[in-house]
């Protein structure tokens, strides 16, 4: 399984993550959603590279240009509520891409931190000899990851999957290596963290990303 993480190179990348990072400025969220949908443009543009093309003719007004096009029938699938505006990043520049939604949830064990993660909602589209792209600002413990992934597959077997996230860990990148098909997938990220802390939340990370978008939970 390829990995590329992308602040291991510099770019603006490093600049949007540094604001959504920055406890202060999560304060102002028309701003921390502007970012997480920014960076997913900027992974869309890279995942873009890794694609299939061909070439049309194209007529202007004075003659024809061959240009390349896409050649891939794109699925990009979301994990919600977080995933939401990183998805709308991708759609911006995958004009023609079908959709998927998976609700996932950590459900957490009275008075402890323990947790499993339930899957209560899938709409999708047939995924078979399709790019699969499945977006998920905070891959953490891969736990969501796995079972969204199980969860889309009942629609068929994509030819290709590529796994999106803001920030992830050294734990959920060997869960997608586990339960991903290894030779099918690549995962990206704008950033690496090597922590969890004692509820399982990426350490320095960022928060909970669905908090700093939408507001706070019961």
């Amino acid at each position: 399984m390829e990995i590329i993480n992308l602040c291991e190179h510099n770019s603006l990348v490093g600049q949007f993550m540094s604001e959504i990072r920055d406890k202060g400025l999560q304060l102002d969220r028309l701003r921390f959603r502007a970012n997480i949908q920014r960076l997913g443009q900027i992974m869309a543009y890279e995942i873009s590279k890794k694609l299939h093309y061909r070439t049309v003719g194209v007529t202007t007004p004075l003659g024809v240009k061959q240009c390349s096009v896409l050649d891939e029938r794109v699925v990009l699938s979301t994990l919600l509520r977080a995933g939401l505006p990183f998805h709308e990043g991708f759609l911006s520049y995958y004009d023609d891409a079908e959709n998927a939604f998976v609700s996932a949830y950590r459900k957490y064990f009275p008075k402890t931190d323990d947790f499993v993660v339930h899957i209560e909602y899938i709409a999708s589209p047939r995924l078979d000899d399709k790019t699969l792209i499945i977006v998920d600002p905070m891959l953490a413990t891969g736990s969501s990851m796995e079972l969204a992934y199980q969860a889309l597959v009942t629609k068929g077997h994509p030819a290709h999957i590529h796994v999106a996230s803001v920030v992830a860990t050294p734990k959920a990148i060997d869960v997608v290596r586990q339960h991903l098909p290894e030779d099918r997938t690549t995962l990206w990220t704008c950033d690496i963290d090597d922590e969890l802390n004692e509820h399982s939340y990426i350490v320095p990370g960022l928060g909970d990303c669905g908090d700093l978008l939408y507001g706070e939970k019961e």
